[in-house]
């Protein structure tokens, strides 16, 4: 079976970005080139993942002699977009992820491919070579300072979830939160 890919070479536009409370979000990865838009889902710390690895990529491309990249050390202000979403049609749930870099055309590039629940009784569906059944991926590539400003936006997204619980540790729910440490 043929892989379809959602290819973005030079998106006008890239982003993570949200629908819900927070506690029940869903988090998207939405391209838009002209009137293409493909949005796939992704857990949260996919999200976070993500943004933390493009940054370090970035901060590491700083580091070759004289910066032939041009890469920016923060967002250019020209690129923050703090817009939201466009109502999103989700193409698929996002397993795994592969991150690049192009060196011939100084651009980031995102691999995603679906989740894919594999049934060991399921003789049916063919694997192709590495172990996989993906019908489908999005393929993005992203100048360096979209890069950047995309980065920065989605550890905003990320940051902007429910509050901490400061003794233990994990996410307190509007409606309350029962602490799993006692109090001190």
């Amino acid at each position: 079976m043929p892989t379809r890919v959602h290819e973005f070479a030079w998106p006008d536009r890239v982003v993570i970005g949200t629908i819900g409370l927070p506690g029940a979000r869903t988090f998207y990865l939405q391209v838009r080139t002209g009137a293409q838009i493909v949005s796939i889902a992704l857990e949260k710390q996919q999200s976070a993942l993500l943004a933390e690895k493009i940054d370090e990529l970035l901060d590491q491309l700083l580091t070759v002699d004289g910066n032939p990249f041009s890469v920016p050390t923060g967002t250019p202000i020209e690129l923050v977009d703090n817009d939201p979403i466009e109502p999103p049609v989700e193409q698929f749930r996002t397993g795994a992820m592969t991150l690049d870099w192009d060196p011939t055309t100084a651009q980031i590039v995102v691999e995603a491919y679906p989740l894919i629940d594999v049934d060991a009784d399921d003789e049916d569906e063919p694997l192709v070579e590495d172990g996989t059944n993906e019908t489908e991926m999005m393929l993005v590539r992203m100048p360096v300072g979209t890069a950047r400003a995309f980065a920065k936006r989605t550890r905003e997204i990320v940051d902007a979830g429910r509050p901490i619980c400061p003794r233990c540790g994990y996410p307190m729910d509007a409606d309350g939160h029962d602490c799993t440490l006692p109090e001190v």
